[in-house]
C-alpha cells in the first residue's frame, strides 16, 4: 500500500478494496512508475507532453501532472531544461539511482528462495514514546528491511544474512548504542508460524494479493494506449508489495499463498504487454 502518497489524484482502472480505503495512487507514484518503467531504460529527455498524455491515459488531470513534475524537479529527482515554450525532463542522477534500486528491488521480489534453516534475526531496540518521530522512523527503517514487530521494542526477521542492513539502519537513525541483535533458532515449526503470524498480519497480506489478482485479470486492453495503461498500472500495484510482504520462506506461509499466484501473473502479465506499452510510450515521447 502506498502510504507516502496520499494526495488523492484519481487514476482510472479496476481498485483494489484497500485502495478504496486509501485513496487512489496519486500523480506523484503514478509518475514515479511511467519514470522507472520506461523514462529510466530509454535514458532520454521526455517533453512534458508525454507526460501529460502518458498520466491521462491513468485518469490523471492535467494540473496533477504539472505538480507532479514541479514537486520530483523540488527533490532532485528530474530536471527541467527549456526549449523555448517546451521542457525537456531529464532524470537527475539521484533520479537514477533512486530508480535504479527500485527497479531491482520490483523485479527481484517474489521470486523463490532457497531452503530457510530454521535462524531467526532478533532487534531489540527501544526509543521513548515521547519521541514519536524517531519511533516512526525506526518502524518504517526495519519494515522496509522486511522486519516484524512482534512486541513493543522487539523485532524480528527470518532472514539472519539481512543483519548488516539492520545495522546501519540503527547506525543512521542513531540507536545503535543501545540497540542488541542476536540470531538463533526458535522452538519448532508451530512455534515459528505462530510467531509470524504474530509479527506480521499475513492475513492483510493476503487480501492485498487477492486484490491485485482480480484488479489484474479485470484489464483487457484492445490497443496499444490501453495496453499502456494496463501495463503502468500492473506495475504501479505491484510496486507496493516490497513494503508490505516481508518476503517470509515458504516454510511460514500458509497453504495455497496468493502471493505466489500474484507473482506469476505480474510477469506473465508484464512479459505480453510490455511490447505494446513500449510501442506507445515511444509514439508519445517522440511527438
Amino acid at each position: 500500500m502506498d502510504r507516502t502518497d496520499g494526495d488523492g489524484d484519481g487514476a482510472a482502472g479496476p481498485r483494489f478494496r484497500r485502495r478504496r480505503e486509501l485513496g487512489a495512487a496519486s500523480a506523484r507514484s503514478l509518475l514515479l512508475t511511467v519514470l522507472g518503467e520506461f523514462v529510466l531504460p530509454a535514458g532520454e529527455p521526455v517533453w512534458t507532453a508525454a507526460f501529460l498524455e502518458a498520466l491521462g491515459l491513468l485518469g490523471v488531470e492535467e494540473k496533477a501532472v504539472r505538480q507532479a513534475l514541479a514537486r520530483s524537479a523540488s527533490e532532485g529527482w528530474l530536471s527541467g531544461e527549456r526549449h523555448g515554450r517546451r521542457t525537456a525532463w531529464h532524470l537527475t542522477p539521484a533520479g537514477r539511482r533512486l530508480l535504479t534500486d527500485g527497479t531491482g528491488r520490483i523485479y527481484g521480489f517474489g521470486r523463490p528462495g532457497g531452503e530457510w534453516d530454521g535462524r531467526w534475526l532478533l532487534v531489540l531496540a527501544t526509543i521513548p514514546e515521547t519521541n514519536r518521530k524517531l519511533r516512526h522512523l525506526l518502524r518504517t527503517r526495519l519494515a522496509w528491511n522486511g522486519l516484524g514487530n512482534l512486541s513493543p521494542g522487539v523485532w524480528v526477521s527470518p532472514h539472519p544474512e539481512r543483519e548488516p542492513e539492520v545495522r546501519e539502519v540503527l547506525a543512521e537513525i542513531g540507536v545503535a548504542d543501545t540497540s542488541t541483535l542476536f540470531t538463533g533458532s526458535l522452538g519448532d515449526l508451530g512455534e515459528a508460524r505462530r510467531v509470524a503470524r504474530q509479527a506480521w498480519n499475513l492475513d492483510e497480506i493476503e487480501l492485498a494479493y487477492e486484490d491485485f489478482l482480480d484488479a489484474v485479470r479485470a484489464l483487457r486492453p484492445a490497443d496499444d494506449p490501453g495496453t499502456f495503461a494496463a501495463h503502468a498500472r500492473l506495475v504501479q500495484e505491484w510496486r507496493r508489495f516490497p513494503f508490505l510482504d516481508p518476503a517470509l520462506p515458504a516454510r511460514l506461509l500458509p497453504d495455497d499463498w496468493s502471493g505466489s499466484q500474484a507473482f506469476a501473473l505480474f510477469h506473465e502479465r508484464h512479459g505480453a504487454w510490455r511490447p505494446a506499452a513500449d510501442r506507445h510510450w515511444k509514439a508519445m515521447a517522440s511527438d
